[in-house]
């Protein structure tokens, strides 16, 4: 049955802990920080709608050995533009960062990373986005990625490259997509993380995930039928609620 079919990824953490090194969340407009620094969903209208920033660029950084394929990143920005309200356009640039020292990475290490590497922020009227992909896995090794900021999310690396590309497994450009394009959608709100949802499908005891079991935010704790299910299905896509309310807060 397709209910056991998907989703390893949600496992996602959209909200994760308390950082321990760091200054909480920023709420001052005037501050630095506050624009790549609040709460998952915070910027999901921003991010949708052409109201504030007509234009969107995306940061990848990863990890030597672990740059993501381009049929990824091409799929990736051309759901992009089916979805957001960008006159002026969606960019991405890649850039390879030095590995990290440690085969394993807590949020709070990845948000490290990010204050250290990350070059692209939003200015003017573009905002921006950061993805990391990293050499190392979670501290819960079941974690794909994670959507940890407004406009940060990461990518566990080897995790993804363990769990693809050889027999048996899914390819790795399908499983870096479907986790890549997971984790924008908790940034632009999904479910009922920023972008209010025009009919309730929350998930609730599984987090911001959708209840329907064929939709790209479902979530599901069997980490075994996602590869099974990729292997023989195409990329999961957003369903009808989870674009209804994509529209319903700024987007196409």
């Amino acid at each position: 049955m397709k209910a056991k079919y998907i989703f390893i990824i949600w496992l996602i953490i959209s909200s994760i802990g308390c950082r321990k090194t760091f200054n909480p969340y920023s709420n001052d407009p005037n501050d630095p920080d506050y624009f790549y620094n609040r709460p998952v969903g915070a910027s999901a209208n921003e991010l949708l709608s052409d109201l504030k920033y007509k234009s969107l660029k995306i940061e990848i950084q990863y990890m030597a050995g672990f740059e993501p394929s381009a049929t990824s990143v091409t799929h990736f920005q051309n759901l992009l533009s089916s979805l957001l309200n960008k006159p002026s356009g969606i960019s991405i640039i890649l850039r390879e960062i030095p590995p990290s020292p440690s085969s394993i990475l807590s949020i709070d290490q990845v948000f490290a990373v990010e204050r250290e590497n990350r070059t692209v922020f939003t200015t003017g009227d573009q905002i921006g986005v950061y993805l990391l992909i990293t050499n190392g896995n979670n501290t819960d090794n079941k974690v794909l990625g994670a959507a940890y900021r407004n406009s940060s999310m990461v990518l566990f690396g080897k995790n993804i490259k363990d769990n693809s590309g050889n027999i048996g497994q899914p390819s790795r450009y399908k499983l870096e997509s479907t986790v890549m394009e997971h984790e924008i959608g908790h940034l632009l709100g999904l479910v009922d993380l920023g972008s209010a949802m025009q009919t309730n499908h929350k998930d609730s005891p599984h987090g911001n995930h959708c209840t329907n079991n064929n939709c790209l935010m479902y979530y599901s704790s069997d980490t075994h039928d996602i590869f099974g299910f990729l292997l023989s299905g195409n990329i999961p896509t957003y369903d009808a609620n989870c674009l209804a309310d994509l529209r319903a807060n700024g987007g196409k």
